[in-house]
């Protein structure tokens, strides 16, 4: 009995050992996969073939943010409610902005502007708050920022209820011709906040200062995009300092927010009657066909897939010591 107790024993560490070694060769080869760093194109196909793990881990962040809450999704409609309410009382009633409809104007361009801030502010610190994942099996690790953008992405969509009620409310219809272009819009401003999410998750995890940062940074770049002030304004005051009013455009997430300002909002286009330094003066939402807000939606789009190749170049090259920081 104990020759057949020590046989059996020594099976088991002979199990456990090829268990172990099995281990480490599937560590070995995790580890030679991260070293080729492998490129953008190969990354998501990566993504692509995890999209199961991401969609449960957009499902965990949308029920853990509102675990044990009363309201609920709720929360979602009552923020931008609020805002619109805000602002509406402050520029369209105290400080008479002369903005006509002023709630509709402002919650065209606070809806996506919404989007971009809470999907680029979970997704620049979700490797950090994911760091129990991260050192414990491996998967693409763009797929933590993705997720935090993709729940953001379902709060935006209920969230655009808001704005249905308001347009309903004072018997606004889109307009026809220039709602097809939302769809570009959208694309545009997802791939845009997917590349800064990726980018600032990877320096986050090393720079801890940054997801701090970025709060004063979109603080600042709230006040700089037409959501407030309407684009032909903000134009005509770069002008008078003898520069081109187009400039605004720079601004990557200005031709999402005016096409989402002419489809809905669509009052008061400027008819090119007052111009100052070949810059529009009056009205509310900026002059051009649908081909003209088409055209700043591909440059813009353009640029934002030439910046989620470089973000998924820089994730790649810091990913490598990730458990090691975290």
């Amino acid at each position: 009995m104990s020759h057949q107790a020590s046989a059996a024993a020594t099976t088991d560490v002979l199990d456990i050992g090829v268990d172990a070694d099995r281990e480490r060769r599937r560590a070995q080869l995790r580890t030679t996969e991260i070293s080729t760093r492998p490129g953008a194109i190969q990354r998501i196909r990566d993504v692509w073939r995890y999209r199961e793990l991401l969609v449960n881990l957009v499902r965990k962040e949308l029920k853990v943010k509102y675990k044990n809450s009363i309201l609920g999704f709720l929360w979602s409609l009552l923020n931008p409610a609020l805002q619109l309410t805000v602002y509406s009382f402050a520029f369209g009633v105290l400080f008479k902005s002369g903005i006509p409809t002023f709630a509709i104007f402002f919650i065209c361009g606070l809806l996506p502007w919404t989007f971009f801030t809470s999907g680029l502010s979970s997704g620049a610190s979700s490797v950090v708050a994911n760091a129990q994942l991260v050192n414990k099996v491996w998967f693409p690790r763009e797929i933590l920022p993705l997720a935090a953008i993709g729940a953001a992405l379902v709060h935006w969509f209920l969230q655009s209820i808001v704005m249905v009620f308001a347009l309903v409310i004072v018997m606004r219809a889109p307009d026809w011709a220039y709602l097809p272009l939302l769809i570009p819009a959208i694309l545009v401003m997802v791939t845009f906040t997917a590349a800064l999410g990726i980018m600032l998750s990877a320096i986050n995890v090393y720079l801890r200062d940054t997801q701090h940062l970025l709060e004063l940074v979109l603080l600042a770049w709230f006040w700089a995009t037409p959501i407030v002030w309407p684009f032909p304004l903000m134009a005509a005051k770069i002008a008078q300092h003898g520069l081109p009013g187009n400039l605004v455009m720079l601004n990557p997430v200005t031709p999402v927010i005016v096409t989402f300002q002419r489809a809905l909002y669509h009052e008061h286009v400027w008819d090119g009657t007052k111009m100052v330094h070949g810059v529009a003066m009056g009205g509310v939402v900026p002059a051009g066909s649908v081909w003209w807000y088409l055209r700043n939606l591909v440059i813009a789009g353009i640029g934002a897939l030439v910046l989620l190749w470089i973000a998924l170049r820089v994730f790649g090259r810091l990913e490598d010591d990730f458990s090691q920081e975290i």
